[in-house]
């Protein structure tokens, strides 16, 4: 039996070359997540001016259906 060493105990594998599509894939996938984490920036900068504007002014009054002249169904069929 050989004497067992870091060399001899554990094989030394050495690593594949990237191939052109493991470059491409690693390439787009870092594109997509580059725009995904600046989508998500934006949808986060603009949600907090919405809440803040929403938050800063005051509710409206809804105008009543009643002050609104309504036709009536003969009138809408013509």
């Amino acid at each position: 039996m050989t004497k067992l060493t870091k060399n001899t105990l554990f094989k030394v594998y050495d690593s594949k070359p990237e191939t052109p599509m493991d470059k491409t894939t690693r390439i787009v996938r870092q594109m997509v997540d580059e725009e995904t984490e600046k989508r998500d920036a934006k949808n986060s900068r603009l949600r907090n001016a919405r809440l803040e504007r929403e938050a800063n002014t005051p509710p409206e009054i809804k105008a009543s259906a009643a002050s609104k002249s309504r036709r009536t169904k003969a009138a809408s069929t013509r």
